[in-house]
């Protein structure tokens, strides 16, 4: 009888989905799906949390030469300012001039459960696709889970101002090029 031992398993991040060809999100990557990620050849990850990676993590990332982009949650944090909120306007630009330069691919965007930061990122991105409203607000729903979703991200979404970002055509990865309206 062969019985399987953890290292041995294949197991995907919590909230782990693909969302484009080799762009992916997920949530907070942990040692167990370390072999996991190997599979998908990461050139680049955005990590999208005011909390730093584990060492582990940072180590792991290291070894198979990911980059880890950092997107600045909340970076002028004031003592009245909630840690666990939501993206502001400059991370989500940060996080989408990453995923706009196909350079980076393989991609994965995470966050702490790959919920809200995450889902506002690939919201965003939706909408530079120009996805209706309607689709990225179910996408977004589709990872909340039993808690539901949170209407500032989806308001987030919904008036997110696709004109403000730059885009340089020669870079970006063509399931982007192919959705732009020129």
């Amino acid at each position: 009888m062969n019985i399987l031992t953890t290292r041995n398993k294949i197991i995907p991040p919590i909230n782990f989905c693909p969302v484009e060809q080799k762009l992916y999100r997920s949530g907070q990557p942990s040692p167990l799906n370390f072999p996991f990620l190997s599979t998908l050849k990461l050139k680049c990850i955005v990590w999208l949390s005011n909390e730093d990676p584990e060492d582990s993590f940072l180590e792991f990332c290291e070894i198979n030469n990911i980059i880890i982009q950092f997107a600045a949650i909340n970076p002028d944090f004031g003592e009245d300012d909630n840690p666990w909120d939501g993206l502001n306007e400059k991370s989500i630009f940060s996080a989408l001039e990453t995923l706009l330069d196909k350079q980076n691919y393989p991609l994965l965007v995470c966050c702490g459960m790959g919920r809200h930061r995450t889902g506002t990122v690939i919201g965003c991105l939706r909408r530079l696709m120009n996805w209706n409203l309607a689709s990225c607000s179910e996408e977004y729903r589709r990872f909340t889970g039993s808690r539901g979703g949170r209407i500032l991200v989806e308001l987030l979404i919904e008036g997110f101002n696709k004109d403000a970002v730059e885009i340089d055509e020669t870079s970006i990865p063509d399931f982007i090029l192919n959705t732009l309206n020129y």
